[in-house]
């Protein structure tokens, strides 16, 4: 399994997101890519897609800018994936020959189980995991 760097980036920025929502002000993108270390040119696409992927909404004009579409507990890694990337381990087995039903099924039981734990983790969860980092002198 690889997870793709436009991934990274949409999770990285809607963690963002998430940490201003319900300030009702959008953030522009330049304040994303700086605050996330995103490229602003690839952030254009990757915003655009998590605007048709229905995880945000964005206003035009001098206060415009991006804001979540839904409240942080109900947008998951899961709907991020899919919306970036499709399906995260699509399994596309023949199930040929003598051994191929059981790799097929052990495959699917993988998927199932993977997109099971990414409909885990929701970008509240994400940002509560930054606050309990303790360092220690």
């Amino acid at each position: 399994m690889k997870i793709s760097l436009k991934v990274d980036y949409a999770c990285r920025v809607l963690t963002q997101l998430a940490r201003l929502y319900g300030n009702n002000k959008p953030t522009h993108m330049d304040v994303l890519a700086n605050a996330e270390d995103v490229p602003a040119n690839y952030l254009v696409q990757i915003l655009n897609d998590l605007r048709n992927g229905g995880l945000i909404n964005s206003r035009r004009g001098k206060k415009g800018g991006y804001t979540l579409a839904q409240a942080p507990e109900d947008i998951s890694l899961y709907d991020i994936i899919r919306v970036i990337d499709g399906e995260l381990l699509e399994v596309n087995m023949s199930g040929n020959g003598e051994s191929g039903p059981q790799v097929a099924k052990v495959w699917t039981e993988i998927s199932r189980m993977l997109e099971s734990k990414t409909r885990e983790y929701t970008l509240d969860l994400l940002l509560r995991s930054e606050t309990r980092e303790m360092y220690h002198i």
